[in-house]
This record gives structure tokens, C-alpha cells and sequence, in this order.
């Protein structure tokens, strides 16, 4: 029962609204087309999926009505002790010197409350004013003493916080807090650490591309955080640390770059090996409590940024926070908005009394949004492409190791029902009504029926529906799924594929993804294949599948992602260079060498790979962007270039997202050579 204001106004405009009549919902006219492809596979669902965290001053933290209600909504790891209370808190003595500590918060509660939930714990030692053996102790008490089997440690929290880029807001007694010394203490911490269990994985903290400080070079440093945290410590982690608050609810497309970006830092500067260190999104939120951080638009947001993180392979996404308290209270899409990060509600009010929160433990919206994820996409699952046609509609799927399909759908649409047409590829769904999950705005749970059809379904406005569908045929004696496949030999036009052998006798396919539709790129009896006339500085994302010789085909491979490079030799090269970077924009030399014959008068063009980049301004050139393309023509005084000439241009590029470089520069219409 939701709490009614204090305000008696307030409580006469609830019960109006509790009387009114429903809102008529336009339709949308003709079907969303919705693409669904089996054979497009991205990562499995992980065992520790679903997360959120808990905070040693939320005195409901060890309850069991919060266990059972985190346990309700699929909860799989849960943190602890709680964002930057982890570098002031004190284990031993289960003190923060300058924070609150709620009574019932100590790490036996936790953990209590973590079996009771059925989920494992991710605990973030204290590096702003602990030390290493303080927290190997805490992993000697935890694994070795109590038998709690803690796997996943993170060393410090947001630690780039801590003034070394200007601004300070984690706790870091350390005289030097730059990302050297951060690197430093993470190797003598995992050390210490893993002397006690060598079972445990460590993480450490890094910036999330496009996020401040993310690509900043302090002075002083050899490199952004990130470059000097993973050349140092890399050898001795296990997975990152991200945390993400975008601060929009439209910021789901954004993933694919941000967790590429970050693998493709972790394998330039982690060593060798670094394929084996994981991404944890230990901290996650919409960030927008102007446009619903706990009513439906929320929701909607949470579930599709959920799907897209663990799509892209994160092995844990971890809401921040379980409860969080009262913020800027509006309304939001008929319904009051609490301005609450928390997944549960706090009751609490707001300071002068005027408006509370429902009573405790409440569910917000999000919450639901990730007990439909629980439904959705389960540990085992894996990804497949999923695309519409609508921007008001987005779609994600997964195959279930049984061999069911699950598709969810997200109309954002505040008015409007829209109906969609499904189509599959590599998958034919049995017939009759499936299996269909709701949450529409406004509801206190989830509701499921057997309605519509697998290929016809009407989605109501700003809701999320999961349809369950089973094959149309037992998924029985197929081949077996080839191993993940490895990219040698990459040049700007060619790749020599290869994956491990499962057994003779089958033909293999290489497919690409390109969206929700697959291209074959070619296929052999053998275990490799060259594949020819790629697109050069072109990140592609391919499967393989195996077919018998009755027809019958394999589930798809896990998935590659590799990226052509340019041509070895040309009549051109480009050497780009970031002088300086500020996680929104940054300035960009770009030396341009001519190798032919001398030019007299020159233009150089590229493309912005994203829709979020822009040209800012540019220098010694005359320079122009239409669309996504960006000119650059000569100025008077260095249009000539003989022959091993060099000219040094330069521009100041813009972002709101992940910043992809542009890798394919053009001079006088011939491709140049990137160094």
C-alpha cells in the first residue's frame, strides 16, 4: 500500500487520480518490424548476471524481507560495503571514521543475507586508507575462518576520485594519488591477498570511456589512468571495474563502444595473456532522476542497458543501490518519481515533511525491470541479434541451452501501443500462443499469459514484454557447436579465421554480423578459412556453424570481434596523434605524408564512425564536416607535396559517447595507410 502524502491537497489529488478513468492509447498504426537471428550468438549469461549493491549505512541491508525480495527479483552477487564508504570502512572493527554506520550492517550480516538471497558477494577492499594486510586479513577471515567462499574482490572505489584530476570525492590518505601509485598498491594487495586464497579473483579500477576522468593525462603521468593501471597491475588482476551513470535514459546504443573500447585498452596494455581479464560493472544507475529514476521510463532504460552490458559480455551488472533515500521528487509519466536511485523503497520524507515514500521495501519500477531480466535471460542463456525498426521499440533475444527462445521488447513510447511483426532467422517457434511476460507502467508486478502469436504480439505504452517460445522441432541429434573462433593475418582486406575442430565430417560456415542479419562469409570442411574483400578499418563480429550432411546445423560459435587495418603500402600515410583529451572532446595532430608522385593541391577525408562525434574546429587546412563525413582542402601556403613530404594538420574532435578514432582517411581519393 503505497504511503499517501502528508499534504491533505496532496492526498485529494492521489485519489482523483486513483478514480480517473484510463488513458486511451493511440495505436501505432502499421507493425514494428522485429528481427530476430539465432545465428548471430553473442555472450552467455553469466552466473553472477544480475547485481546490486548494499551500503553499510542502510540499516535494512541485512533483513530477511530484503534478502527475499532481492532473491525474488533474480539477484545473483551483491556488493559490499558500499560505494566509497569501501575506502573508510574497517572491517575488523566494522567502522568508517567520517560516515554513518547503521547498526545490523557488519560483513557476517551481509553475508548472511547473501546466502539467504542465494547470490555470491563482490567486496571491495579499502585502499583510501587501508592497507594490503588489512585486507588480506579480510580475506583470511571471510574464506579461511568463516568458510564463505568469496570469489570476486575489488581493490578501492572510484579511486580516480580522489583530486589527482582536480576533483575529490573518495577518501586516499596516500601522499601520491596518481594512477601509478593506485597501480602499485594493486599489485602488493593482490599479492597479499591471494597468498591467503589463491582462488580469489582481483579487480581493479579503471575510467569508463567517455566518462571523466576517462583519457585524461594528468602531469606528471605516463598516461591516462587506465594505460598506466593495466601496463602496471595487469599481470596480476582478474577483471576491471566500470561504473556507469549515464545520465539519460537513451544511452543503451553506447555499450557495444564502451565495453569494446575498454577490452581493446585491456589487450594494448595488460600483456600478455589479458584475455583472460573480465569487465565488472560493479556500479550502475540511469542517473536521470529528472526523467524517472524509479517509475517506469527508469525501468524501461534499466532493462535495456542490462541486456546490453551482458550481451557485450560483462559478467556482472550491479544496480546502484538496493535502497538510497529520497531525492527531487516530480511526476513522471502519471505517477510520483521519488528522485530514489534505490531499488526498494526507503520511506523516507522528504526534509520538511511534505512528501514520503512509500513504506519500506516497496519495489520502484527498476526493480521489476531486473526481475523481468531474471525471467528474460538466465545463467546458461546466450545472446543472439535482435533489431527493430522503431526507435520507440528495441528488441533483445536469447537461446536457451534447451533450446527455447526468449525475446524482450521495450516500447519507450509514452502513448502508444505499438504492434510487431517477428521475424526469425535460424529459428522456427513451434506453433500456438507462447509464453508472454509484462510490466506496464505503473504496475506493482510482473503478469503472464498465453496470448498473440510468436510472430504477432501488441506492446502497450511504456512497457516491457518477454516472449518464451519453444522450436518447432526437438533440438536433437545436431552437430556440435564449434569452439570461439581466433583471428590471425589480419590485413586491411583479408583475415584468416580459425576455431578448434569438433569432429570430422561436417561443413563449417563463417558468418558475420551485420545487425540483426547474418552474411555468410564463406564456408570449408576444414578448420580455416581466408576470408577476402573486407572493408579496411571495419570492425567485424563473426560465428562459425557447423552443418552435417542431412542439413541439420549447430548452435552458432561464440562470437569474434576483430578490425581490418589499412593498407601496408600506399600512396599515402596518416599518423594520427590525441595531444590531449578532456572525456567530451579532445585535440587531434594528424601528419599527413605523401609517398607518389608530388601533389599540387590536396584533399584528405574521413568519417566519423559514430553519430555522437563532431568536428569542433580545425587548422591549417580548410575544413568542413556534411553528415558524418569530414573534409579537409589545402590551404594556400601547403597544397604542394613532393614526394616524402609532410604536412601536420589539426582539429579539435567532439563527443557525447564512446570515442571510436576514425581509422580510414582518404588523400585525393586514394585509401592511406593509418600508423
Amino acid at each position: 500500500m503505497r504511503r499517501t502524502f502528508v499534504r491533505a491537497v496532496s492526498a485529494v489529488v492521489l485519489t482523483l487520480a486513483t478514480l480517473s478513468t484510463p488513458t486511451a492509447h493511440a495505436s501505432g498504426g502499421a507493425p514494428v518490424e522485429v528481427t530476430v537471428n539465432a545465428r548471430a550468438a553473442l555472450a552467455t549469461v553469466p552466473e553472477t548476471s544480475l547485481g546490486a549493491n548494499h551500503a553499510i549505512w542502510d540499516a535494512n541491508l541485512g533483513t530477511d524481507d530484503t534478502a527475499d525480495l532481492l532473491k525474488n527479483a533474480g539477484m545473483k552477487l551483491l556488493r559490499y560495503p558500499g560505494g566509497s564508504y569501501s575506502d573508510i570502512y574497517h572491517w575488523a572493527d566494522h567502522t568508517a571514521p567520517g560516515g554513518y554506520v547503521a547498526p545490523g550492517t557488519d560483513f557476517d550480516t551481509f553475508m548472511s543475507g547473501v546466502r539467504r538471497t542465494g547470490a555470491q558477494a563482490m567486496v571491495t577492499a579499502n585502499y583510501g586508507t587501508g592497507t594490503a594486510t588489512e585486507a588480506a586479513a579480510w580475506v583470511r577471515e571471510a574464506n579461511i575462518v568463516k568458510k564463505y567462499g568469496v570469489t570476486y574482490w575489488e581493490i578501492g572505489n572510484e579511486n580516480y576520485g580522489n583530486g589527482h584530476y582536480g576533483t575529490a570525492w573518495e577518501a586516499d590518505e596516500h601522499a601520491d594519488k596518481s594512477p601509478a601509485e593506485y597501480a602499485r598498491h594493486v599489485v602488493a594487495y593482490a599479492d597479499a591477498m591471494k597468498a591467503v586464497d589463491p582462488t580469489i579473483k582481483i579487480g581493479a579500477v579503471l575510467t569508463t570511456p567517455a566518462n571523466w576522468p576517462d583519457a585524461i593525462v594528468a602531469e606528471g603521468d605516463s598516461g591516462s589512468w587506465n594505460e598506466v593501471v593495466l601496463s602496471t597491475a595487469g599481470s596480476k588482476i582478474d577483471f576491471v571495474v566500470l561504473h556507469w551513470y549515464p545520465g539519460a535514459l537513451d544511452r543503451a546504443g553506447h555499450v557495444p563502444d564502451l565495453i569494446q573500447l575498454t577490452r581493446e585498452q585491456i589487450a594494448r596494455h595488460a600483456g600478455p595473456g589479458s584475455d583472460r581479464i573480465g569487465i565488472a560493472m560493479t556500479e550502475f544507475n540511469t542517473g536521470s532522476s529528472s526523467n524517472g529514476s524509479n517509475t517506469q521510463p527508469g525501468a524501461l532504460a534499466a532493462a535495456d542497458s542490462y541486456a546490453s552490458l551482458l550481451a557485450a559480455g560483462v559478467f556482472t551488472v550491479d544496480w546502484w543501490n538496493v535502497h538510497n533515500g529520497i531525492g527531487a521528487v516530480t511526476e513522471v509519466e502519471g505517477h510520483t518519481d521519488y528522485g530514489d536511485f534505490g531499488l526498494l523503497s526507503s520511506a523516507a520524507c522528504t526534509s520538511d515533511g511534505s512528501v514520503c515514500e512509500p513504506p519500506l521495501n516497496t519495489p520502484f519500477a527498476p526493480y521489476h525491470a531486473l526481475g523481468m531480466m531474471s525471467r528474460f535471460a538466465r545463467p546458461g542463456d546466450r545472446f543472439v541479434r535482435a533489431a527493430t525498426d522503431r526507435p520507440e521499440v528495441t528488441a533483445h533475444a536469447v537461446r536457451r541451452p534447451s533450446g527455447d527462445l526468449a525475446v524482450l521488447l521495450i516500447n519507450t513510447s509514452s502513448a502508444t501501443s505499438y504492434p510487431v511483426a517477428i521475424d526469425y532467422a535460424g529459428f522456427t517457434p513451434a506453433a500456438g500462443a507462447p509464453t508472454v511476460l509484462t510490466h506496464t507502467n505503473g504496475a506493482t508486478s510482473i503478469t503472464t499469459a498465453t496470448t498473440g502469436t510468436a510472430t504477432s504480439q501488441t506492446l502497450p505504452p511504456l512497457s516491457l514484454t518477454t516472449i518464451v517460445l519453444r522450436p518447432a522441432t526437438p533440438q536433437t541429434g545436431l552437430p556440435g557447436t564449434p569452439g570461439k573462433p581466433s583471428a590471425t593475418a589480419v590485413t586491411d582486406t583479408t583475415a584468416t579465421i580459425t576455431w578448434p575442430a569438433f569432429k570430422p565430417g561436417v561443413k563449417y560456415e563463417l558468418h558475420r554480423q551485420n545487425g540483426a542479419v547474418t552474411e555468410q562469409l564463406g564456408e570449408t570442411t576444414g578448420t580455416t578459412l581466408t576470408v577476402r574483400n573486407l572493408r579496411p578499418g571495419t570492425r567485424y563480429t563473426v560465428n562459425v556453424i557447423a552443418r552435417d550432411a542431412g542439413g541439420a546445423q549447430s548452435e552458432p560459435s561464440p562470437p569474434l570481434t576483430f578490425t581490418t587495418g589499412t593498407p601496408a603500402t600506399s600512396t599515402c600515410s596518416v599518423r594520427l596523434t590525441v595531444q590531449t583529451d578532456w572525456a567530451s572532446g579532445y585535440v587531434a595532430a594528424i601528419d599527413l605524408t605523401n609517398h607518389g608522385a608530388p601533389v599540387s593541391g590536396w584533399t584528405l577525408t574521413f568519417d566519423w564512425p559514430r553519430s555522437w562525434q563532431r568536428l569542433g574546429s580545425g587548422w591549417s587546412g580548410v575544413w568542413t564536416q556534411t553528415g558524418s563525413q569530414v573534409k579537409v582542402v589545402n590551404e594556400a601556403g601547403n597544397g604542394t607535396l613532393a614526394t616524402g613530404g609532410t604536412t601536420t594538420i589539426g582539429y579539435v574532435g567532439e563527443y557525447t559517447g564512446p570515442n571510436v578514432l576514425p581509422r580510414v582517411f582518404t588523400l585525393n581519393g586514394d585509401t592511406c595507410t593509418l600508423h
